[in-house]
């Protein structure tokens, strides 16, 4: 019986000895597994050509501790980055690897990924990172000028002035290119624009596979219209019958000038006031006209003057009771929707141009739901 009894007392007494001599071979355990790095975490590809195709860098690790390391799995941070790396067990002493590959197709600029290594050792994330700068592909000329008119290439098959006012002449250039192999020649005397446009070529001779411009000067005074705006422009060229006339739209969106004002001045000047700046019909059934009505005030202290209301489609008219509002007056702008021929729903605007200095455009928003 005591024979049992001292047994078990020293299995007692020893079993302390036993769990700090596990946690040693433990620790050494996990130490041997942490011996698996990357040689770099980082690199930098430098200058890349966005059309040389992918570029790759391999990675090296090396196992210098004393049990096999496996890598588990790479996540790539985009899709444009892909992964490959050692699928066997890395025995100790040996190297495995990890490959980042990165396609710089229509990715110009600079570029920073990263690759997620999971691994069986501890710590089991490792985090690579690649960098560097896409120089893009040099552009064509097909890219650069999409709109064709014979062998005239531009960037759009019109000429948009923009936004401008009506203070004073503004001249744009528009680029262009010569897509054929013989010198394309603009005919100035036989331009067809409209008094208000003028025209000019640089150079007058474009020469084969080259860039030139066409020069125009917008004259908003002399169109003698606010708003969106659009006029012909017919160019004639030195190439055969069938292209050398080339017929082209000229646009632009004009609001009136007015020359910088005083805060006494602005506070004499005109306000124009709407009730209120939309309005839905509801349910109207085609062929049926819808119609409402909207107040507009002059909040000013001088005379008020609507130069002019125009909409974005003829179906739609706004009429007001009159153009001149003295200080406080208000008068009504009848506003009326077409729906022939129209199903769904439609959204239309009215625009209201005025001389009120802080705000010469306002616009009207509509909606109208057609029903059969």
């Amino acid at each position: 019986m005591n024979k049992w009894i001292l047994l078990i007392a020293m299995g007692l007494a020893s079993a302390p000895v036993l769990q700090a001599q596990q946690v040693v071979e433990r620790q050494g355990f996990e130490k041997r597994l942490t011996s698996f790095k990357a040689e770099t975490n980082t690199h930098d590809f430098g200058e890349v050509p966005e059309e040389g195709g992918a570029v790759r860098y391999r990675f090296e690790f090396v196992n210098s501790g004393e049990v096999p390391v496996k890598i588990l799995d790479v996540k790539a941070s985009c899709g444009c980055t892909t992964p490959d790396w050692s699928k066997d067990e890395i025995k100790p002493g040996e190297r495995g690897f990890v490959v980042a590959e990165y396609n710089p197709l229509n990715q110009p600029g600079q570029f920073h990924k990263t690759l997620t290594v999971s691994t069986n050792s501890e710590p089991n994330v490792t985090i690579l990172n690649i960098k560097g700068v896409v120089k893009p592909k040099p552009r064509t000329a097909e890219e650069d000028f999409p709109a064709e008119a014979g062998r005239l290439r531009m960037k759009y098959r019109g000429f948009n002035i923009n936004r401008i006012t009506n203070e004073k002449p503004v001249v744009r250039k528009f680029e262009v290119y010569n897509q054929g192999d013989k010198p394309l020649a603009f005919n100035k005397k036989a331009t067809e624009a409209p008094a208000h446009i003028g025209v000019a070529f640089e150079p007058q001779t474009l020469p084969a596979k080259s860039r030139g411009y066409i020069v125009l000067t917008y004259d908003a005074a002399a169109r003698g219209e606010l708003g969106w705006l659009t006029d012909n422009l017919v160019i004639h060229t030195n190439e055969p019958e069938g292209e050398n006339r080339k017929v082209f739209t000229v646009s632009a969106t004009v609001e009136e000038y007015f020359p910088p004002m005083t805060e006494s001045e602005l506070a004499q000047a005109p306000r124009l006031q709407l009730d209120r700046s939309k309005h839905e019909f509801g349910g109207v059934r085609q062929g049926n006209i819808a119609e409402t009505e909207f107040t507009l005030t002059n909040t000013g202290q001088s005379l008020l003057n609507l130069r002019d209301i125009k909409s974005n489609c003829g179906c739609t008219v706004g009429v007001p009771e009159k153009k001149d509002l003295q200080p406080g007056e208000s008068v009504k702008l009848k506003v009326s929707v077409n729906t022939e021929g129209r199903r769904g729903n439609q959204y239309q605007t009215v625009t209201i141009f005025s001389n009120d200095p802080t705000a010469p455009t306002q616009t009207l928003s509509l909606k109208v739901e057609v029903k059969e």
